[in-house]
């Protein structure tokens, strides 16, 4: 690990036009790309985002039907937003990172970021799959979606060593994966590839419509064959559970990276406090209210009338 010399200080930064975490719309990806760039170079002085970019641009296309040989995204939880959601949350944790002395490559760093866009791509459908959705790849996602930047990284050139590290950070997804078993490169790329594991799952847990988009993943785990539930109301009464889980995982497999987010809050906020723990903590409050309260009908997997308080 090392400072590196021509590190920018975020103190001397403040007045820039970065956003409270609380009102960057995902809706709008200029204002995603914006972000992340701002927060990239509060680290580094200078930053080529020419890769960077380029992907994301693709990745937009991908999942709006307009990337060439493939469908729109069909997946109503792990879709654009996720996507977008985890790649803020990833920026956000490589700058807190760099305000604990973890400098990583220029090269690294926009791998991380690549990687945090790419790592859902395994759901969108071939345009010659015209069965179901993306969501029947539910348990194989990882693996298409490492296939997926095979590809893109031979038909753009990009050289040949990134595709080995970004597959360890996407691998770093998986919830049964053993993060000592992956080979990294490098302590640094460990650490990267625990911050896009935590960032996918903090992104969307701690997102204000996680409990609204509950429902839509029982729809993908059901068609995508995976176990343990029987229907959207069960998959809600064990999310505490997972929740409880996931905890365990930020900390034991994942490093606790996850405490970046609050050096990166305080440093540029002036906010000493986990509010991405505090959003999820508010989500399962919610809920559990939810469960306690006379019970609904369900008349199928997409329960509009949901009443959340």
């Amino acid at each position: 690990m090392r400072w590196e010399i021509n590190m920018t200080s975020p103190m001397n930064l403040l007045s820039t036009n970065i956003t409270c975490p609380e009102r960057l719309s995902l809706d709008n990806s200029d204002d995603v790309m914006g972000e992340i760039k701002n927060l990239i170079l509060l680290i580094y002085k200078k930053f080529n985002f020419n890769q960077f970019d380029q992907v994301f641009g693709d990745i937009l296309k991908l999942f709006n039907g307009h990337y060439p040989g493939y469908h729109r995204c069909n997946t109503f939880y792990h879709d654009l937003s996720h996507t977008l959601d985890c790649l803020l949350v990833t920026a956000k944790l490589i700058h807190g990172a760099g305000l604990n002395g973890i400098v990583f490559t220029r090269r690294d760093v926009t791998l991380g970021l690549i990687s945090a866009l790419m790592h859902d791509t395994g759901y969108i459908q071939a345009v010659e799959d015209n069965t179901g959705t993306g969501a029947k790849y539910t348990v194989s996602h990882i693996e298409r979606s490492i296939e997926f930047m095979r590809k893109y990284f031979h038909d753009h050139a990009f050289p040949s060593e990134y595709l080995p590290i970004c597959s360890d950070f996407l691998r770093c997804t998986g919830l049964d994966v053993k993060i000592s078993e992956i080979k990294f490169q490098s302590r640094e790329h460990e650490i990267l590839g625990q911050i896009l594991g935590t960032a996918d799952l903090i992104g969307q847990m701690a997102n204000e419509n996680y409990l609204e988009k509950l429902p839509f993943l029982y729809d993908e785990f059901k068609e995508g064959g995976v176990p343990g539930y029987n229907d959207t109301l069960d998959l809600l009464k064990k999310t505490p559970a997972f929740w409880e889980m996931v905890k365990k995982r930020l900390v034991i497999e994942l490093g606790q990276v996850d405490r970046y987010l609050r050096d990166y809050l305080l440093v540029l906020w002036g906010i000493n406090q986990d509010v991405y723990r505090q959003a999820i903590d508010r989500n399962m409050e919610r809920l559990q209210s939810f469960l306690v309260a006379p019970r609904p009908t369900f008349q199928g997997t997409r329960e509009a009338n949901i009443k959340w308080v």
